[in-house]
């Protein structure tokens, strides 16, 4: 048989990277609070200098 005994089983994730899912989801759920709450504070701002 040519089978080649080097190849690499692709169910071993040799070079699959650590990852932590939780930190992942309550940095992306935090920075997209903390972005909004500025934009939101920045529109504030904005109506009351241009609206008033």
């Amino acid at each position: 048989m040519d089978v080649n005994p080097r190849a690499s089983d692709p169910r071993e994730h040799i070079n699959e990277e650590p990852r932590n899912d939780l930190g992942d989801l309550m940095n992306g759920f935090f920075g997209m609070t903390a972005f909004m709450s500025v934009l939101f504070f920045g529109m504030v701002i904005v109506k009351f200098i241009f609206l008033e």
